[in-house]
């Protein structure tokens, strides 16, 4: 994992989802759908983004 970055998108509304969810949905910086924000490549990031991976679109930046 040397500097590498990670474009995550939400894709899916987080209305109707547990609040485990949405909590971290808002503490990857997403707000809107089709929103898109970079973050770097960590196992901090990585374990967010499984944790919501039904929610988001993730791609190599």
């Amino acid at each position: 994992m040397a500097n590498n970055k990670l474009e995550i998108t939400l894709t899916r509304s987080v209305i109707g989802r547990q609040q485990a969810q949405k909590d971290t949905v808002k503490a990857l910086g997403l707000n809107k759908i089709h929103q898109t924000v970079v973050h770097e490549d960590t196992p901090t990031i990585r374990g967010m983004v499984d944790k919501v991976s039904h929610l988001v679109t993730v791609s190599e930046a």
